[in-house]
């Protein structure tokens, strides 16, 4: 029998009691990862808390591959002593700790003039926090054995634009400016970081307004989270052994790579620059290389396939 892609690995996925999450536990047992499933168990907004759900995804994962092969932890990724208690279960248990998924996320939008300091607040410290608690928890393992893996979880509401998602854009264009940072002082250590940004029904999309039944169930078929998962699996294999510092896009049955961040115009003038010349300028020699005010919707016009 060959060898399963993530044989011999450990991972913590967070945020993985449903959706995308649980898809990449399961994922993951099922090309030989030993799984921390861990879930807050909260509605999407992050209120209340089900340890049930985390443990019903570590019973379905030890039903299909054996008992052992997965644990269940409820805590939230939003405190720094639970990230580290995450990290520790996993070594206590398994004895070590190979990859880190940071998929645990919640939604409180809102329209910018009328966002709240504690809704932007509550998101960054799910998403943005948690993914930099839980990675820092986990860092110190990865340099000792100088291998390990991390994938965060981005979204195009941060890589391209959506309309009253301001702490949730933040937050997700934050992770990728994390993961760079990350792949570049981890580096010498053999260790990765990378994002993906999923297109995946679940039940964040569910609360979009706006949508059918009809159209919920039609994306729901054509953007599978396990398609995100089978990436997240990948990137965590050692066969992406020289892959970091990079964003995935994941969508249907395609697979993309995202650019990032680069001069695309430069413009010298001798003596200086004032307001004045700026303006007469500028506005001209520019107009056409501004990136457009887009949402996601105007960039992917086309049905996933």
């Amino acid at each position: 029998m060959s060898k399963k892609m993530l044989e011999g690995k450990v991972a913590l996925v967070t945020g993985s009691g449903g959706g995308i999450g649980r898809a990449i536990a399961l994922v993951m047992a099922e090309n030989g990862a030993q799984v921390v499933v861990n879930d807050l168990g909260g509605a999407v907004d992050g209120s209340g808390k089900d340890e049930t759900k985390a443990q019903q995804v570590a019973s379905e994962i030890n039903s299909k591959h054996g008992q052992g092969t997965a644990i269940a932890n409820g805590d939230s990724v939003a405190d720094w002593d639970a990230a580290q208690r995450m990290v520790k279960a996993a070594v206590d248990t398994f004895g070590k700790i190979d990859i880190v998924v940071n998929n645990a996320g919640i939604l409180r939008d809102g329209i910018f003039h009328r966002m709240t300091p504690e809704e932007f607040d509550a998101v960054c410290k799910v998403h943005l926090y948690g993914a930099f608690y839980t990675s820092r928890a986990a860092i110190p393992f990865f340099r000792a054995q100088e291998s390990g893996a991390f994938v965060h979880m981005t979204s195009t509401s941060g890589l391209i634009g959506s309309v009253g998602q301001v702490n949730y854009a933040a937050a997700k264009l934050g992770i990728a400016g994390l993961s760079r940072a990350i792949a570049g002082d981890a580096a010498r250590y053999k260790v990765r970081s990378n994002c993906i940004g999923p297109h995946a029904f679940s039940r964040m999309i569910e609360t979009v307004p706006g949508q059918s039944e009809a159209q919920m169930a039609e994306r729901a078929a054509k953007t599978r989270p396990d398609q995100v998962a089978q990436l997240a699996a990948f990137l965590s294999s050692d066969s992406a052994a020289d892959i970091t510092g990079q964003i995935f896009g994941a969508r249907g049955n395609e697979i993309y790579l995202y650019s990032q961040p680069r001069p695309i115009r430069t413009i010298q003038r001798g003596d200086g620059w004032s307001v004045e010349t700026l303006a007469q300028t500028i506005p001209g020699a520019w107009k056409n290389s501004f990136t457009p005010l887009e949402r996601t919707r105007d960039v992917y016009p086309y049905d996933a396939i």
